[in-house]
């Protein structure tokens, strides 16, 4: 892929970011205190492309304008996106017209799995439309090298979905590469159609993409195809299934210029097999280093991490197999600390790809 040789920010992610509050070893049923961290699919993106891979990188979404507005700007602040693109909603005083979204995600452990609690109607995110943004400004006169998005962002209401949209067709016309993460959630869809629905609309805006990213179940539900001989826990023999699937999706999308699928088998909420595949224009198919009986300290923003890694990859011109093992590592690392971004860094990310183990660093 040709990239854009300069631009004021290599990448920006358009998406909510929440507050998540985290009860650590706790249960959020059982809770009396709890962390509180920023996140979303989208952001969680544009921050790792930041914090670890060194990117200037920015943010377009929303927040109400109270007091937990200002503390996820704060969190935002600390992870160094840039926060121009921010659009702040007057609060209403209880949130019955505005708000901010509050994601409440307890970490899994052993034979118990991960538990996210989403409370975020009506947030400031979701009411985004296409007004609300100079497209021609952000990517014409500003301009950006890549642009991302995602299926969290397109499912939160008809308008988010018209917007990543007009987004995207503004990003094209500049000359920016475009990224788009399917990240199926089946509780955003429940009220709007379901499955059918999430359908329409990533099978809308996946012809406006250049790298497609997603795990099996997002390309199998939230884009309808079929994969054909693999199981929920991915096997090696499974790789002719997903080889086919991607296949399936270039046919059917032929602007693609690379898909990337993260592949995870569950063993147990701490335990996770991980790895992933790619497929690019130029380059066919890569297959990433396998990660078996990955210790999970925190899985949430695993697949986001793996994203801004390939990201980084594909920014840098290295071959396709080179990026999606960045991808992977980069995903491992931040399964091992708490929160949905990523804590590693650039040099951590560097020694896992090159096979390097955990010893004490001294």
């Amino acid at each position: 892929m040709e990239i854009k040789k300069s631009a004021t920010f290599d990448e920006i992610s358009l998406g909510e970011v929440m507050l998540r509050l985290d009860p650590g070893d706790r249960r959020i049923r059982t809770a009396r205190q709890f962390d509180v961290w920023e996140g979303g699919g989208e952001y969680n993106v544009a921050r790792g492309l930041h914090k670890c891979f060194n990117f200037n990188t920015a943010v377009i979404t929303a927040l109400a304008k109270n007091e937990v507005g200002y503390l996820v700007l704060d969190l935002i602040n600390q992870g160094g996106v840039d926060t121009r693109f921010i659009e702040w909603k007057d609060f209403d005083g209880v949130g019955r017209q505005v708000r901010n979204g509050l994601n409440f995600t307890e970490r899994g452990f052993g034979v118990r799995g991960a538990v996210g609690v989403s409370d975020r109607g009506h947030t400031a995110v979701s009411q985004l439309v296409n007004s609300d943004f100079d497209w021609d400004y952000i990517f014409g006169e500003l301009g950006a090298k890549w642009f991302h998005t995602g299926g969290i962002f397109a499912a939160l209401s008809e308008s988010t979905a018209e917007v990543a949209k007009s987004a995207m067709i503004s990003a094209r016309k500049y000359g920016t590469k475009i990224s788009y993460d399917l990240n199926y959630r089946p509780s955003l869809w429940v009220s709007q159609g379901g499955k059918k629905q999430a359908q329409n609309v990533n099978q809308e805006l996946a012809q406006y993409v250049d790298v497609l990213i997603g795990n099996e179940e997002d390309f199998e539900v939230a884009l309808g195809l079929e994969i054909d001989g693999a199981d929920e826990n991915y096997s090696a023999i499974d790789v002719k299934a997903y080889e086919s699937m991607i296949q399936s999706a270039v046919a059917k999308y032929p602007n693609l210029a690379a898909v990337a699928v993260t592949l995870r088998g569950v063993i147990s909420a701490s335990q996770n097999d991980w790895t992933g595949l790619a497929w690019s224009k130029n380059e066919g198919f890569a297959y990433g280093v396998a990660y078996k009986s990955l210790e999970i300290f925190d899985r949430v923003g695993g697949g986001d991490s793996f994203a801004s890694g390939l990201i980084y990859g594909f920014l840098n011109y290295f071959p396709l197999q080179e990026s999606l093992n960045y991808g992977l590592a980069h995903g491992a690392l931040a399964m091992t600390t708490p929160g949905d971004t990523s804590m590693a860094t650039l040099d951590e990310v560097k020694k896992l790809v090159a096979g390097g183990k955990a010893r004490v660093q001294r």
